[in-house]
């Protein structure tokens, strides 16, 4: 038995190096290396089956049928995940490519280090356009953030009192720009701000970008102040600190994370955002996704991939904050232990 034991824990690895060899013989490196990675899952799944470990991590009760469920659901969850993820990083080796290729050359597959290069990030840092356009971005996103995180968290608090009227009216027209198609949104912005002389101008994609980001503030803050406990702030009045006072020193502490969270997604927002830029910017105003979909449309230069890549790793960035600050807020509250 205990042979056996010994044997069924190895067979990741037997299968890992099988596979890696095999792959290795074949077709090369690359090949090796995902024979290695598929090799051990196959004789992961073999050891847990023959052990009967799947038994484990549900109830003792649960039937077969419930038994495959349980794993049925999460293996589906999974493929989800690896459909979803796999373009992302499929994207971020093809980044260091040597050549103007959107495809792994020979010599990248083969690990070839004079396949792999650092051009296409040097182009990004040292090409006038690229530049131009990530400062636009940053002059841009900080400002509209500023707008929504001020004007969405003031709804926010404004429309969580039970006394104000027609909240579900308001809060329904407030969040709608997150709701409708946005090349609606791009095109009556872009008729109402030709009317009133914002079409163009460095004021209506900011405008333009708030509106766009105050849904997500809301819905941040909202969801914050599902915890929080008016009778702070009614003692707070009872001591004699002004409405301004009492928002600053004892709300505004408790929601932070939730303001933060909803700043955070609309930065993000308009960052990345690029249908409305198109309608309601001009040349002067060119942000980076624009310049990007520019590169796609008139010249395939795989300088987008290294774009890319650094917005992924800027966005994973965000959501690691964002994860911490919703752990963070759920302490506050006292629904998770410190």
């Amino acid at each position: 038995m205990a042979k056996r034991s010994t044997i069924s824990k190895s067979a990741p690895w037997i299968g890992a190096a099988v596979l890696a060899v095999l792959g290795l013989v074949t077709a090369g490196p690359a090949y090796a290396i995902l024979g290695a990675l598929s090799g051990f899952v196959i004789g992961w799944l073999v050891f847990w089956i023959a052990e009967r470990r799947y038994r484990d991590a549900v109830p003792s009760y649960y039937t077969a049928g419930q038994t495959l469920w349980h794993y049925a659901f999460r293996v589906i969850c999974g493929g989800i995940f690896v459909f979803l993820i796999t373009p992302i990083l499929v994207v971020m080796p093809l980044s260091f490519n040597a050549e103007d290729f959107f495809t792994f050359t020979p010599e990248m597959l083969a690990f070839d280090p004079e396949g792999y290069s650092l051009k296409h990030y040097r182009d990004f840092f040292s090409n006038s356009d690229w530049q131009n356009a990530v400062r636009n971005s940053i002059q841009i996103a900080p400002m509209a953030t500023l707008l929504s995180v001020s004007f969405g968290t003031l709804a926010a608090i404004g429309l969580s009192q039970p006394h104000v009227p027609f909240r579900r009216a308001i809060m329904a027209i407030l969040i709608s720009p997150m709701i409708v198609p946005l090349i609606i949104s791009a095109a009556g912005m872009y008729f109402f701000y030709s009317r009133i002389g914002l079409q163009g101008t460095y004021l209506g994609v900011v405008l333009a970008h708030a509106a766009l980001g105050i849904p997500f503030v809301i819905i941040t803050v909202t969801a914050t102040l599902v915890g929080f406990d008016n009778s702070l702030t009614r003692a707070a009045a009872n001591m004699g600190a002004s409405p301004v006072r009492t928002f600053f020193k004892v709300q505004m502490p408790l929601i932070l994370p939730g303001v933060i969270s909803g700043g955070l997604f609309a930065f993000i927002t308009s960052f990345d955002e690029v249908v409305v830029v198109l309608f309601v910017g001009s040349a002067g105003q060119k942000t980076l996704p624009w310049q990007m979909f520019t590169g796609l449309r008139e010249q395939i230069s795989p300088t987008i991939l290294a774009v890319a890549t650094l917005l992924v790793v800027i966005s994973v960035l965000l959501l690691m904050t964002l994860e911490l600050l919703r752990r963070r807020s759920e302490r506050l509250r006292g629904m998770s232990p410190g």
